[in-house]
């Protein structure tokens, strides 16, 4: 190695690389920093961002057009936590605005693993003005304001089961909103209005009577249904206790259940209907065949097997006509010795026990009827009066159409039909074809069984109305106990059915009361609210008896046009707009409503002949 080599120094170009790359990757990382600020942080300047598209979800609305589910502009608050100054300070600022404590407010801020942190979703448009004044007045930056659609539920919890709820991203997550999501929000458009079979009014009044039995029985839960058995429609279904989907996280598993389509149970005394119906269609017995109770039901099987059944009395010599008034469970358990349990069985799955009715409801229960050939000696006979089977209310109602429409069996259904954004109505699905399984003099007959029923002997002479014949059934039954697997001596159903006009039937309504405590007869707690459902719904839906006058017209109606409100550069004066009127508004893109109550408007903020700028909140107040 000779002396220049032993001298010579390491290149200085390798330390000035080093440096260059250094600061390259320092701007890079500032770069990188601003950017994702601004993808979490739509705010800039103290302005908001214009919202990026989004499509509407379709509404729900009642048969009438009553609006039960509706879209709304709303968002979701956040923090970018490198942006804030003085945490302390924003969280007290933001804490009243938010309705959650500021320490909450830190807590979940420090906590989080992530800068970026959600401190409330789906707020409404006051909250988000607010928000806004306490960023712009305080010169908070890092708060962002990310707009999104969302969901408000004007009748709130009116019919909360069955119109369902939608979870943080708008997705339906129970109800109709889960059933029909593809149709409400197709992927990269605007939904379509799903229109129900559901009476707003017919639902208020199911569900405050089943409110007042709740309270006077202080019963675990009750469920009432309304149908037209001549369509299937299904007027009104009242499952309490229930829920407000505006607030969804307030609720339970129990409040959300939609009882009347999912859960099974057993009917009781109410599904003699059906069993004395299946053995008279099927010629095995008749009108005048006399069966013999004298308090019990008792059978020795070939194997020498003893059955028994107790009955509530000893009802003598009776006749199909009076197991029906008395609900006589010793007669009905000897009428069904007459047919085979096969046949039986194939009877009773003609009216739709054991299968799902196909209402359009998810989750719906099938029930349980165990094939035949798995029948006990005394499965039979207690299946006759009504235990020993599930059914769900929905089937109750499905085989009462047969009864009613003079033996045709007619599917219930809850949606009415489907209104594309561009005006274009469509049906729901295929609905099953309506089918005869009964006799027509066989459903008449017992239509006249069911309305001696109202008589002073029968049992549910309780739910009579005058001036209109109602063919009447009660029901009670013992509840299984999960513990021992037997039927708990304290634990009841309470129920009772009834078809109006008993000579033709348009409306059915079907009480369940369940594990009520103390009185738990049918007759006796069931019966009378079936009483004051009908004098309401009688009127309202304007079905004939005696002290109804009837009018003649031309047959010639005049609807008038539903007016509908205009808005341009001034705000107009809205007073006295319903809610319906009010929609045409609420759907617009170009502005932000905000309504508060039910009824019509009373109150609007900003005031007539304001002019409007396009981030103006207009709230209106209902009353």
């Amino acid at each position: 190695m000779n002396k220049d080599e032993s001298n010579r120094q390491p290149p200085r170009l390798n330390v000035r690389f080093l440096i260059f790359v250094s600061f390259f990757l320092v701007a890079a990382l500032g770069v990188l920093f601003r950017y994702a600020y601004l993808a979490f942080n739509p705010l800039e300047g103290g302005q908001l961002n214009p919202p990026r598209e989004l499509t509407e979800r379709g509404s729900i609305l009642d048969r009438n057009g009553r609006i039960l589910a509706l879209q709304t502009r709303l968002a979701n608050i956040s923090v970018w936590r490198p942006e804030i100054t003085d945490l302390g300070a924003l969280c007290r600022a933001l804490a009243p605005v938010l309705e959650i404590e500021s320490g909450e407010l830190e807590a979940r801020i420090t906590g989080s693993a992530s800068d970026f942190v959600y401190l409330k979703k789906q707020v409404d448009q006051s909250t988000i003005r607010a928000v806004e004044q306490v960023r712009d007045r305080e010169k908070f930056r890092g708060i962002g304001i990310e707009p999104v659609m969302g969901r408000i539920y004007p009748e709130k919890r009116l019919a909360s089961q069955i119109v369902g709820f939608v979870g943080d991203d708008n997705t339906g997550l129970g109800g109709i909103e889960y059933a029909f999501e593809s149709t409400l929000s197709p992927a990269g458009r605007n939904g379509s209005d799903v229109v129900l079979t559901i009476d707003v009014n017919v639902q208020y009044i199911l569900e405050d009577i089943a409110g007042r039995i709740m309270e006077e029985s202080q019963a675990e839960a009750v469920m009432f249904t309304a149908m037209d058995p001549r369509s299937g429609e299904v007027l009104g279904s009242a499952s309490l206790p229930n829920y407000d989907p505006n607030e969804i996280r307030s609720s339970s598993s129990e409040t959300r259940m939609d009882r009347p389509a999912i859960w099974a149970y057993e009917p009781g005394s109410v599904f003699k209907i059906f069993s004395l119906a299946a053995l008279m269609n099927s010629g095995v017995i008749s009108g005048e065949t006399i069966f013999v109770c004298n308090g019990h039901y008792e059978h020795t099987t070939n194997l020498g097997e003893k059955v028994v059944i107790n009955c509530l009395a000893a009802h003598g010599a009776v006749t199909a006509r009076d197991i029906i008034i008395y609900s006589c469970n010793a007669g009905a358990a000897y009428a069904a010795d007459h047919l085979g349990s096969t046949e039986f069985s194939g009877v009773l799955r003609d009216f739709g026990f054991g299968a799902r009715t196909g209402a359009g409801v998810p989750g719906e229960t099938a029930g349980f009827l165990m094939p035949a050939d798995t029948w006990s000696a005394r499965s039979k006979p207690t299946i006759a009066m009504g235990q020993e089977i599930g059914v769900s209310a929905l089937q109750m109602l499905q085989a009462a159409t047969a009864i009613a429409n003079d033996g045709i069996l007619v599917q219930p259904h809850l949606v009415s039909r489907i209104v594309s954004p561009d005006g274009k109505t469509s049906t729901a699905w295929e609905a099953a074809e309506p089918r005869r399984v009964l006799k027509a003099e066989t459903a008449r007959l017992m239509r006249s069984y069911m309305e001696a029923v109202t008589s002073d002997i029968g049992t549910g002479w309780r739910a009579n109305v005058a001036d209109l014949s109602l063919a009447v059934k009660t029901g009670t039954a013992q509840i299984i106990d999960p513990e021992t697997n037997g039927y708990s001596s304290s634990d009841f159903i309470a129920s009772c059915i009834a078809l109006l006009p008993a000579d033709s039937p348009s409306l059915v309504l079907y009480l369940v009361i369940i594990k009520p405590q103390g009185e738990f007869l049918g007759g006796r707690i069931a019966a009378p609210p079936i009483r004051e459902a009908a004098e309401a719904l009688i009127d309202y839906l304007g079905i004939p008896r005696g002290r109804n006058p009837q009018v003649s017209h031309s047959g010639q109606v005049s609807i008038p046009l539903v007016r509908s409100p205009e808005i341009a550069e001034l705000m107009p004066d809205l007073t006295g707009y319903s809610k319906r009127e009010l929609l045409p508004l609420v759907l617009r893109d170009d502005l932000l409503i905000q309504i508060n109550g039910d009824g019509w408007v009373r109150r609007q903020s900003p005031s007539p002949g304001t002019p409007l700028e396009p981030d103006t909140v207009i709230v209106l107040e209902l009353e």
